[in-house]
């Protein structure tokens, strides 16, 4: 038998390897006593000879013999039960595999063993082979067969905690996924609605066959009658032509009460502002200014934090409660090195010389300081131990004992990259993964294949506006103008970098916000003009530019838009100003929006006052201005009052959101619409009295102290636009073209049934609306910062941390402390540290990743006297002679004041070779003490999340990890929540699709109660609100087609086009109810009932509808194609374009048609009127208009005198 224990040195070198080791494996008594076993076997068994062969001597510096390899063999079945053992053992704060140190990451036991024999520093000081036993019998020698210990083992002494060893585990329960209903491969709503459409359109189409083929065998019954009866005409019947329009037999003949009290006031209102416009304008000026004050107090909110998180809600109060505990999350900047300039794609990024050049770049990083300051990294940086920063660098992998060299530098990375060594470990000493510092390489190739370099600075934050903060901001700010500088030089290198700071995403925002801004302006540019040209229009025909040029210079309405638009401005000021005074922030959503959505309704209204006025001006010239005034508001505010108000009331429905965006966006939008609107009824109304009087007196728009002669006495306006009845272009087409093809039989069918497919399409599309809101969308498109976050997406493949934090546990106590451990005995089977555990095994559905860095388990194995150099006191272990000892079961462990004690040394300890658990790098923020109250009043177990790649990624991660910490909190019966830098902006996605139904639903129901009162029908305004219901639909449609996610921004455009299509359609409701009298004589006997009031809504005001509400909105939302902001362009532009498309089509096509067949009579309304004035008529036709009351064509009309009412068309003409 060789002697191979002659060299003592050599064994005790191999026992000083086995204590490293014991750090390591110690949590799982199964792997210890099997790694043990196998060592103290192969040294001291007195059966060596039968399985140790020394092939290999050597002479010691002493001149003697010694062992230098030796091939030792075990059974396949002891190497195979060795390494099942010791696989899953997990290590630390790190939560990486004990298998990647003492088995430099071994995927099988033969690789395993391989290690274990490696000839190294730290490790065996002779190389050990351990060859197969197959054919080594011959040679006299077997396999050496011990008992081995499973992980799971029937004996309690070496059964391993479930972290360490799957087997032992208790199982989770299964989680019940909100699985989305499919049928086939459509979601069961679009295929529910589908087959309803389809059913509708079978029973329609039956129908239509079916009354068809009545009306024949009628027709055929008629004429079998007409041959039996004399046809010759009776001289009973009358000749006259009174009832020659039908339509007229179904004229309204009763006033709506409340129509007429708020026509008269409105007309009152009319009549005292033009009568005294100046003291008007003076006054609305005085409002606005005192309200506009309130911009000294003005701020804008910018943190995202405070904007999509009610500061009332659970998420936000935890990151209050993690901040306070644990010091707000670190300020991370990151650079990606990639090379993907080739054109065959991207190659390996890693060599000698761009290791060099980056070792440089990173010397230049420590050294930077801002202009006023001299702080430099080394000052705000994040120090784990105290002493070094913690850069998460591949360069890290060198700042030990080995220099990076040309020859040296691919043998060191493979070494770090393949397993944990404690040569690898960076300054700060905590291990870096190669997942953190290097991307895209693909499973089995090299990790030198790697094609991106991954570095990431940690640096120290602080409360906001603290000095800490600023001082760190200042440094982030000459860290970019390094790192632009930089790029320019990886450039050169056939390199491309890409990076971000902490401030990179708020400074980016800020741009976007600017360019925004830009288009706002030259939105309201767009709209102006066309106001003040549409405007003008109203007066001016080509015949009379011909005639007398100089009245364009009087007719010009330039003066009036730029009115309006001053108007629109003064309500946005006084609405900012009225909510800044009580403390109300604005947004950016607030300054982008709100300007042109007052525009947009503000220039609506001022289209239906003018062009109502230019009427009374053709149909009563000789009427006073005040009087002509009075009728054109009587008739045109109630209509402004029902979309003002049911817009108002949209917007206001936000206030009760507790999204801080939503809500605050709701108080400015409402106050906005509701100043505007009376601004509009009151000072515009004045200034529109005072042009009409420079008009009349032939003076200059803009320069009213130049009088035109030649264009006096034009208030009859005889040949303007409007021509003869005060009818212009637009509206004739409307007249005599569109409104009788549009209200034709087959046209109305097809009308309806293309309406409802479209909104069958719209609801089919809901399923397919995504969550989330990419950071690369809210940015300029031209932006650094794109590219650095496809890279984040790309070659990052490291999930951000999670940390499962309790809160009010006092873990001093023993059963506390068996509620979260997960390494010891008494452990809960769902523990915390267990489920964390247990989770990130089912990674897929939980997106946790990796085991979590449980801090009590570390504390207590530091507590180990078998760790002979962690808890020392007075030179010796702590619990050497303790009586009862240090055990698993956890019987004799520190509680109270001694568990205080314990802690507050350990977090002190900073870690070593010696003693890698030492708790000062990777506790030394996770743990609150409270050495007054012997408690734990706040600590943290960290995991991470799995690499996240989507906002369906982030979305779920963060309702994963509630779903955790809610088990965790109901199993254990203690309060854990879960903290991740992200989660505060992810919160919203739990609940906004709830939240969005609930508040469209409630403006919705809201608006049918509004319409159905201000228009006196129930019927219209249900007809009304399912009209915006289908226009909302089809946006929502729209939007999944056109990319566009439902998050704040959306759901705050959503909200507007809930108010913006009530505007489309209520002008065209209310003259639907208050047909007007000199419009419905036009009808003639083609229209009878509600096709005739229907026809008479188009007639009166669908030229409004189109000219002053679709085209304005169009050309204004046209101009957002061109925004350089992505975010504008995708959230604003294309659900704005949807809005008007849909909304005008709806309110200028389907409503007119729904109108004709399902609009009111006023029938219940008038019932209820009936009751309460005692009065038994009841009028089932809408009710009368009390427009233009004693005026001529009025008066005619209503003696049936039709042959005097002046019309441009001739006898023949039927429309």
């Amino acid at each position: 038998m060789v002697r191979i224990l002659t060299a003592s040195s050599k064994v005790n070198s191999l026992g000083s390897s086995l204590k490293q080791a014991y750090t390591f494996i110690s949590a799982c008594p199964a792997c210890k006593e099997n790694f043990y076993n196998l060592f103290c076997t192969f040294t001291c068994s007195p059966d060596q000879s039968l399985f140790v062969n020394v092939t290999e001597v050597g002479t010691s510096t002493s001149r003697n013999a010694i062992v230098t390899e030796l091939d030792t063999l075990w059974s396949n079945d002891y190497g195979k039960a060795f390494y099942s053992s010791c696989k899953d053992v997990k290590f630390g704060a790190t939560g990486g595999l004990a298998m990647d140190f003492i088995g430099g990451g071994a995927q099988n036991y033969t690789e395993f063993l391989s290690f274990l024999g490696e000839k190294k520093f730290i490790g065996s000081p002779f190389q050990i082979n351990f060859p197969r036993p197959e054919g080594k019998e011959t040679d006299g020698m077997k396999g050496s067969d011990l008992v081995s210990r499973a992980c799971n083992d029937e004996d309690e002494r070496f059964r391993c905690a479930c972290v360490d060893c799957p087997a032992t585990c208790a199982e989770l329960p299964k989680i019940e996924e909100n699985e989305r209903c499919y049928v086939g491969l459509l979601p069961c709503l679009s295929f529910s609605a589908i087959i309803v459409y389809s059913v509708f359109l079978a029973l329609f189409g039956t129908m239509i066959v079916g009354h068809v083929m009545y009306r024949q065998h009628s027709r055929r019954q008629s004429e079998r009658l007409q041959l039996l009866q004399d046809i010759a005409p009776s001289d009973d019947e009358d000749e006259g032509d009174i009832v020659q329009n039908a339509g007229m037999l179904d004229r309204p003949q009763r006033n709506y009460k409340l129509n007429s009290i708020l026509d008269e006031a409105f007309a009152k209102l009319g009549s005292v502002c033009a009568r005294y416009p100046l003291i008007t304008i003076m006054l609305s000026l005085v409002v606005v200014f005192l309200l506009s004050l309130g911009w000294l107090n003005w701020e804008v909110e910018n943190d995202p934090a405070r904007l999509w998180v009610s500061p009332s809600s659970s998420t936000a109060q935890e990151k209050a409660f993690f901040d306070e505990n644990f010091g707000p999350f670190y300020r991370a900047e990151q650079v990606f090195l990639v090379n993907d300039t080739l054109p065959t794609g991207p190659g390996p990024v890693l060599s000698w010389e761009t290791l060099s050049w980056w070792a440089d770049v990173e010397k230049q990083a420590g050294r930077i300081t801002p202009s006023n300051s001299q702080v430099i990294l080394d000052d705000i940086c994040f120090k784990p131990t105290g002493d070094a920063c913690a850069t998460q660098s591949i360069l890290g992998y060198f700042s030990k004992d080995t220099s990076l060299t040309p020859s040296t530098w691919e043998k060191q990375i493979k070494k770090c990259t393949s397993g944990f060594d404690s040569d690898c470990l960076p300054a700060f000493q905590q291990p870096l993964s190669k997942e953190i510092v290097l991307g895209g390489w693909k499973e089995g190739e090299s990790i030198l294949s790697a094609s991106a370099v991954v570095t990431t600075w940690v640096v120290n934050n602080g409360p906001e506006g603290s000095l800490q903060e600023i001082r760190a901001k200042e440094w982030e700010k000459a860290f970019q103008v390094l790192l632009t500088k930089v790029q320019h030089e990886a450039k050169e290198r056939g390199l491309r970098l890409s990076y971000s700071t902490e401030i990179s995403l708020e400074q980016e925002l800020n741009k976007s916000s600017n360019t925004d801004a830009k288009i706002v302006v030259i939105s309201y540019i767009v709209m102006f003009i066309y106001v003040s040209l549409a405007l003008g229009s109203t007066t001016l025909s080509l015949r009379s530019l011909i005639n007398n040029p100089a009245i364009a210079l009087v007719q010009s309405k330039f003066s009036l838009g730029i009115s309006g638009i001053i108007i629109v401005l003064m309500s946005v000021s006084a609405s900012v100003g009225l909510f800044s005074a009580v403390g109300i922030k604005v947004t950016l959503i607030i300054a982008e929006v709100i300007p042109f959505l007052v525009l947009a309704v503000g220039v609506d209204n001022i289209f239906l006052i003018v062009h109502e006025f230019e009427r009374l001006n053709v149909s009563h010239p000789d009427e006073s201005i005040d009087g002509r005034m009075a009728k054109a508001l009587g008739r045109m505010g109630p209509s402004i009052l029902l979309s003002a108000s049911t817009e108002t009331i949209a917007f206001a429905l936000g206030i009760f959101v507790g999204m801080p965006a939503v809500r605050n966006f709701a108080f400015y939008a409402a106050g906005a619409i509701v100043i505007n609107a009376l601004l509009q009824v009151t000072m515009f109304v004045s200034v529109l009295a005072l042009n009409q009087r420079r008009v009349e007196s032939g003076r200059v728009d803009c320069f009213p102290i130049i009088k035109i002669k030649r264009a006096e006495g034009l208030s009859a306006n005889s040949d303007s636009e409007f021509g003869p009845g005060g009818e212009g272009a637009l509206q004739q087409f409307i007249r005599k073209t569109y409104a009788p093809a549009l209200l034709g039989r087959k046209v109305r069918v097809a009308v309806v049934v293309a309406f409802l497919g479209l909104f069958t399409a719209g609801v089919s599309l809901i399923p397919e609306v995504s969550l989330g809101l990419d950071q690369r969308i809210a940015i300029p498109e031209d932006s650094y910062l794109i590219p650095y976050f496809n890279d984040l997406y790309d070659y990052f493949d490291t999930g951000p941390p999670v940390y499962f934090v309790t809160k009010d546990l006092n873990i001093t106590a023993r059963a506390h402390q068996e509620e979260v451990c997960g390494r010891f005995g008494p452990c809960h089977d769902f523990s915390l540290a267990s489920v964390l555990e247990l989770e990130g095994r089912r990674s897929n559905v939980s997106y946790i990743f990796g085991s979590p860095a449980s801090w009590v388990d570390d504390f207590l194995f530091w507590l180990n006297p078998a760790e002979e150099t962690c808890c020392l006191s007075r030179g010796e272990p702590c619990f050497e002679n303790r009586s009862p000892g240090w055990s698993a079961n956890l019987e004799g462990m520190p509680e109270g004041k001694e568990f205080i004690d314990y802690a507050a040394q350990w977090l002190a300890s900073s870690p070593s070779e010696a003693c890698p658990i030492a708790g000062k790098a990777a506790y030394g923020t996770a743990v609150v003490i409270d050495a007054n109250h012997t408690t734990i009043p706040a600590s943290h177990f960290r995991t991470a999340h799995t690499p996240l790649r989507s906002q369906e990624d982030f979305i779920a991660a963060y309702a994963s990890a509630r779903r955790i910490a809610d088990t965790i909190s109901s199993e254990q019966n203690i309060t854990v929540f879960p903290y991740s830098k992200f989660y505060i902006f992810f919160d919203q996605y739990v609940s906004i699709v709830a939240l969005t139904a609930r508040l469209l639903g409630a403006a919705i129901a809201l608006i049918l109660i509004v319409t159905s009162l201000l228009l006196g029908s129930i019927a219209t305004g249900c007809v009304v609100t399912f009209t915006v219901v289908m226009i909302i639909v089809d946006i929502i449609g729209t939007m999944a087609i056109a990319g566009v996610s439902l998050n704040a921004i959306s759901l705050v455009n959503l909200v507007i086009c809930v108010g913006i299509s009530v505007e489309f359609c209520a002008h065209i409701a209310r003259a639907f109810m208050f047909p007007s009298r000199s419009v419905l004589e036009k009808a003639r006997n083609k229209f009878r009932g509600k096709e005739a009031r229907a026809w008479a809504s188009l007639v009166n005001v669908g030229a409004s509808v189109f000219s002053g509400i679709t085209i304005t909105k169009l050309l204004g939302v046209s101009v957002l194609a061109f925004t350089k902001s992505k975010i504008f362009e995708v959230y604003y532009f294309r659900i704005w374009l949807a809005l008007v498309c849909f909304a005008a089509l709806h309110a200028l096509i389907f409503l007119p048609v729904a109108l004709s067949f399902a609009g009111g009579d006023g029938k219940f309304l008038s019932y209820l009127t009936c009751i309460v004035l005692n009065d038994a008529n009841v009028n089932l036709a809408g009710y009368i208009d009390p427009e233009l009351e004693g005026g001529l064509e009025e008066d005619l009309a209503s003696r049936r005198y039709r042959a005097l009412i002046p019309d441009d068309e001739d006898d023949s003409d039927e429309y």
